[in-house]
């Protein structure tokens, strides 16, 4: 038998297509998973795809069972899905919108025993999903035994969302790299189940690179809802590069931090990637990274509108006892954090998290001086 230190796994969805109006080509795609098809999106995503959704089904031959999303990947709300997916006989269940609603597809496919798919906002690749309280506050990752059987990007369906979808989804895949250098210098399992590969790796870092290559042109794109090719290179950073190098590449401190930021009420109504972000610059201070990175970080972060401060995730008036929630979520048995090259404690977490916000609100300080100063 192998040392189990010495091995290696990349896994990935079973197909992903990604172009502009590749929407309207979904019935034949899932028509190879399935006849029965249950969908599951919120109101407002269905509002914006229910009717070429629905045409694309006609044309294929394929009746579907419509099901809305309750808004939170919980225990619950994957039970109830499973049972509508049940009752409804469906053989493939297709998930539309956000992270919190792909994720409540892959569960409710998995404990139905049937195919799942994949239709989204942001990162839809992975065989996992994230599981919530009923309040929103992180509870644990449920893992599946394979990745989405189809996962299915629409850029203009990307560029007609609100950009904050976009640049949320950009504040995720940025930690990417970020963790997946910690795990591989840690020499520490990877969700794939081995050591980070150097694809996952390469794809890891990948992702980085082209965000902050092409992250404030897409953000441009979106904000106008149009399709270019920064955005539609941004898309599949956030979805397949991220998806594919944070599986199986590994996840540190920054998810660990978003999962504890869960832990307080002011962060609920702020999206996953928005947390993740602080979380990044949390593993930054954690790792006493050089300054010129932290530069580069926060710039871009600025450029794009991602948050850097307590006062960006609505925290500007954190209690100590507040941080200190966070970092035990954070640190508790299990955490990813685990995965850093070093020994990570509560009190370092707090600390790290305090001096990320103070360098941020430093940087910006200077820029904003340095810009007036530049006008006069």
């Amino acid at each position: 038998m192998a040392d189990a230190g010495t091995v290696q796994s990349l896994i990935a969805p079973r197909r992903y297509i990604q172009g502009r109006g590749v929407l309207a080509s979904i019935g034949q795609h899932v028509a190879e998973l399935g006849q029965q098809p249950l969908l599951i999106a919120d109101e407002n995503v269905w509002k914006l795809t229910g009717d070429q959704l629905s045409a694309s089904f006609k044309e294929a031959g394929v009746d579907f069972t419509r099901e809305t999303f309750g808004g939170i990947c919980s225990h619950r709300e994957i039970d109830r899905i499973t049972e509508a997916a049940r009752k409804a006989k469906a053989d493939v269940v297709v998930g539309i919108g956000g992270g919190t609603t792909l994720d409540t597809a892959k569960a409710a496919g998995h404990q139905a025993g049937v195919a799942w798919a994949t239709v989204p906002t942001d990162a839809p690749t992975s065989a996992l999903s994230v599981v919530y309280t009923d309040d929103g506050v992180f509870e644990e990752y449920v893992f599946f035994p394979h990745n989405p059987d189809l996962v299915l990007v629409d850029t203009q369906m990307c560029a007609n969302a609100p950009y904050r979808f976009l640049v949320s989804g950009m504040g995720d895949a940025l930690a990417t790299w970020v963790e997946a250098r910690a795990t591989a210098e840690a020499r520490k399992s990877t969700m794939a189940g081995g050591q980070p590969t150097m694809a996952g790796l390469a794809l890891a870092r990948l992702s980085w690179e082209t965000l902050i290559d092409y992250g404030f042109s897409a953000r441009q794109a979106a904000q106008q809802h149009v399709v270019t090719p920064a955005l539609e290179k941004v898309v599949e950073a956030n979805t397949l590069l991220s998806g594919l190098g944070f599986e199986s590449g590994g996840l540190a401190a920054a998810h660990a931090v978003h999962n504890g930021l869960t832990a307080l009420d002011q962060t609920h109504h702020f999206m996953h990637g928005e947390k993740v972000n602080f979380g990044t610059l949390t593993q930054f201070a954690l790792e006493d990274r050089p300054t010129r990175e932290y530069n580069e970080f926060v710039s871009f972060c600025m450029s794009v509108g991602l948050p850097t401060t307590f006062a960006d995730l609505g925290l500007a008036n954190v209690t100590k006892e507040e941080l200190e929630t966070v970092a035990k979520a954070a640190t508790v048995p299990g955490e990813t954090i685990h995965n850093m090259p070093f020994a990570v404690t509560q009190a370092m977490v707090v600390d790290a998290m305090v001096a990320a916000d103070s360098y941020s609100r430093a940087y910006q300080q200077e820029s904003g001086q340095q810009a007036a100063a530049s006008s006069h």
